[in-house]
């Protein structure tokens, strides 16, 4: 993200929180959003791995 979009984002995710937000609050919502912003760009490149693989990995079943 561009920091032009950077800085509109944050005003906007300012814009939604409740006016008795806490720091913390608006911490967790940046760190959510940017791991969000990481995860689709990982898939984006191709870094992921399919679920089952995943389960087989770990040996988890379904």
């Amino acid at each position: 993200m561009q920091i032009q979009g950077v800085k509109k984002e944050a005003y906007r995710i300012l814009d939604t929180l409740p006016e008795k937000a806490t720091w913390d609050d608006l911490m967790d919502t940046i760190y959510i959003r940017q791991a969000i912003e990481a995860g689709i760009k990982d898939s984006d490149a191709g870094r992921t791995i399919d679920v089952k693989e995943v389960r087989k990995r770990f040996g988890l079943s379904k």
